[in-house]
């Protein structure tokens, strides 16, 4: 802002000696987005995910061995408790496959939302020192979720192999799918990175969070068990959706609920967008707050 008179000539505004005083002021109301942003800092988002990918694997002892025991020990946990014991229907295929298919997705969110949550703490040094767009950092910790993905889905094959199930033409689908679970936890995401950097708490909330949220999800169990009537609150829940779409793409031996996957893709989108614009108007102040 000018620190001039309203009748003052142009001439006058730029006299050599005279003081301008600019007033920088942060935007009010919602921000704009700005993600071309994050399309020119696209190898900082390339860096920082093979960063998180060497972190995640560098000086452990069973390294690429933790992303298939994780969920070969879940869907052997599941397989007593809910298949053997609670006797829980499977939509017609061995239960360890119905489990583990389910799995696949949830892992992936799990790790994904962790990661992402508290991406922006772990990277306040980083913060604190350079500028570039905020929202490089949780997206990069989605994205490194991938390669833990890319060897449960082989331990998948190799089981769907050794009980004798083909891969159908849904297959192809599956990527909208895998797409939905990085959008579901991406949203998800976005919220609670920016508050963990007002409120440190938040990282302890995650976890138990996301463990209520699994049993909230049809991994241990169809969500055709659930009473119609109360299936589209039941779909509110965004990895509903998710999980029942990657069982039918990967195994393709029921009807995709369209009418549930629909309600659970509103709400991430819902969720998604409400996050980008909550995530821009929080970002001018991570600096100073982190």
């Amino acid at each position: 802002m000018l620190n001039s008179q309203p009748d003052m000539e142009e001439s006058e505004a730029t006299l050599p000696g005279q003081l301008i005083h600019t007033v920088i002021e942060p935007p009010r109301g919602w921000a704009p987005l700005e993600l071309g942003e994050v399309w020119k800092f696209r190898e900082l988002l390339l860096f920082l995910t093979w960063r998180d990918i060497m972190i995640r694997y560098k000086q452990t002892a069973l390294g690429a061995a933790w992303a298939i025991l994780q969920p070969v020990l879940t869907m052997l946990v599941f397989s007593i408790i809910f298949g053997g014991l609670a006797k829980l229907p499977s939509n017609g295929v061995p239960y360890p496959i119905f489990t583990f298919a389910a799995l696949l997705p949830w892992q992936l969110f799990a790790f994904a939302l962790t990661n992402s949550s508290n991406s922006l703490v772990d990277d306040q040094k980083l913060i604190s020192k350079v500028y570039f767009p905020r929202l490089v950092i949780p997206l990069s910790s989605v994205i490194a979720g991938l390669v833990d993905f890319a060897i449960a889905f082989l331990v998948l094959v190799a089981l769907m192999a050794w009980y004798g199930i083909h891969l159908t033409p849904a297959i192809l689908l599956l990527p909208v799918f895998l797409l939905l679970a990085l959008t579901s936890a991406m949203a998800v995401g976005l919220w609670f990175s920016a508050l963990n950097v007002q409120y440190r708490d938040i990282r302890y909330v995650v976890p138990f969070l996301t463990q209520f949220w699994m049993y909230a999800t049809p991994i241990a169990y169809s969500s055709e068990l659930i009473p119609q009537k109360w299936l589209w609150l039941y779909s509110l829940n965004p990895m509903t959706g998710v999980v029942e779409g990657f069982r039918w793409a990967i195994l393709g031996k029921s009807n995709l609920d369209l009418f549930s996957l629909g309600i659970s893709s509103v709400v991430v989108v819902a969720l998604f967008i409400g996050g980008l614009y909550y995530f821009k108007r929080m970002e001018a102040g991570f600096a100073d707050v982190i």
